[in-house]
């Protein structure tokens, strides 16, 4: 009999909205990362704020970030390989033990008074070189827990719970700071870790939907044809490709909020760690009803990744005109909001439009992408804020996401009329009595099948299908 856990009432499982939550593997994944994220957003909120009272820059906070996803940039398509080569259960379980482990020693460092920039800087690029192989491998994971019917609603529902830890984790960073100090918000995140290692556990592979996994690469050659693979599926499928750069270059510009947040509460709001920790929570707020959403809206329509990086490009614009507090509190809504019905809605049309034996590597260009606009965005950022102001760095952010996201729109109007004009060419033909072939030859039994066969992928679940 499947157990259902507090947090899965039968009811949701029987949903629609909720059908991920079928699959017992699924649920101890949810709550073991429930605990961890909220954990994982105390660290960001009071590592930025620890920063800032170490050096008083927001350019650090910028430098700090970039440490942190720099080794996602260069190692993070190396890592796709690993996610598709590698059992992903115990490759995340290693992984999370190696976060959990460095969460203790900042959490140390900080406690005795002997934390220093550099220090926070060296732990920072470890924790990314963690993470470059965590989110390939965990982006891919997501297919093998729910299978491919129920991918779509597991992306929503990750993002829903993501977004949740996002409401609670800085809340609780900013009271923890206030009352027990920055060390004892790092100890709780090092605490977290263990839900999630406890999770993974206690999972079984027999419920795994389990794909075959690629042979290892024996040579630098192969592992650079692997990867090669990998960014020729997502150049050769428009709606991936769309999905992809939409999301990098609007990260790029407009997400950097570990870099402008903490500055912004400090000099333009004139507020303290709480005042940053609900700045936090209000794009959170925002996120998690953009999450929810989405849930409850059923298949993933491409369209929407315009639609979010519009939003926040707009609300980024007009936040850089407030000083007020209470109006700046408001105005973090829509940037969450807009910032996850873009992020959310491209991972899971990319899940959906990606055939297993590329899943990994495809998922890995994703991952790379997005978290090499981290560095990148976060350093200009912090440039910009230092030189000439935080309000303009915001508002510079803005205008650039907004025109990405116009720009996405006008790309997606053009995707979405490709298959219109083929199927009117092919009908025209048909009228001038051109005969077609009904049927695709044949592959000879003899050619074993590989990754490259991939390139001939099923038509994704309720996405539309725009690859030539």
């Amino acid at each position: 009999m499947t157990i259902v856990p507090a947090f899965a009432p039968r009811r949701l499982v029987k949903s629609k909205a909720a059908s991920a939550f079928g699959h017992r593997n699924y649920r101890l994944f949810f709550a073991g990362q429930a605990v961890s994220l909220a954990g994982t957003w105390m660290q960001q909120v009071a590592q930025g704020w620890l920063v800032l009272t170490l050096t008083g820059d927001p350019f650090w906070l910028g430098v700090v970030a970039s440490a942190q996803f720099l080794p996602v940039m260069v190692l993070g398509l190396f890592a796709g390989i690993v996610a598709d080569v590698l059992p992903k259960r115990q490759t995340l379980m290693a992984v999370q033990a190696v976060m959990m482990a460095l969460a203790v020693i900042l959490t140390i460092l900080t406690a005795a008074g002997i934390v220093q920039i550099w220090m926070i800087v060296v732990l920072a690029l470890l924790l990314g070189c963690a993470n470059a192989v965590d989110m390939p491998v965990r982006q891919a994971f997501a297919i093998e827990m729910v299978g491919p019917r129920d991918i779509g609603n597991a992306v929503a529902i990750n993002s829903a719970m993501f977004n949740g830890a996002r409401v609670v984790g800085p809340a609780l960073a900013g009271l923890t700071i206030a009352a027990f100090g920055i060390a004892t918000a790092f100890a709780i995140n090092a605490l977290s870790f263990l839900a999630v290692l406890i999770a993974l556990w206690l999972m079984r592979d027999d419920d795994l939907h389990l794909a075959r996994l690629v042979p290892r690469p024996r040579s630098v050659g192969a592992g650079f044809e692997n990867l090669r693979e990998g960014l020729s599926f997502v150049r050769h499928t428009p709606i991936v490709l769309l999905a992809v750069t939409t999301v990098g270059l609007t990260a790029t510009f407009g997400m950097n909020f570990q870099v402008v947040i903490p500055p912004l509460a400090q000099d333009a709001l004139r507020s303290d760690a709480s005042g940053y920790g609900f700045l936090m929570t209000a794009s959170g707020l925002g996120a998690l009803a953009a999450a929810v959403a989405l849930v409850i809206g059923g298949r993933p329509k491409p369209g929407r990744i315009a639609i979010g990086a519009i939003v926040l490009g707009v609300a980024s614009i007009a936040l850089s005109m407030s000083t007020s507090y209470p109006i700046s509190l408001l105005l973090m809504v829509p940037i969450g909001a807009g910032g996850i019905a873009m992020a959310a809605t491209a991972n899971a049309t990319i899940q959906l439009a990606v055939p297993d034996g590329l899943r990994g590597r495809v998922m890995s260009v994703y991952t790379t992408v997005f978290s090499a606009s981290m560095p990148i965005g976060g350093l200009l950022m912090g440039i910009i804020a230092s030189s000439i102001g935080i309000l303009e760095a915001i508002a510079i952010g803005g205008v650039l996401s907004l025109i990405t996201g116009l720009g996405a729109f006008v790309w997606y109007r053009r995707i979405r009329a490709r298959p219109i004009a083929a199927d009117a060419a092919e009908s025209g033909a048909a009228e001038a009595g051109i005969a077609m072939a009904s049927a695709p030859a044949a592959m000879p039994q003899s050619i074993e099948p590989s990754t490259s066969a991939a390139f001939n992928p099923p038509n994704p679940n309720e996405v539309l299908s725009t690859r030539r």
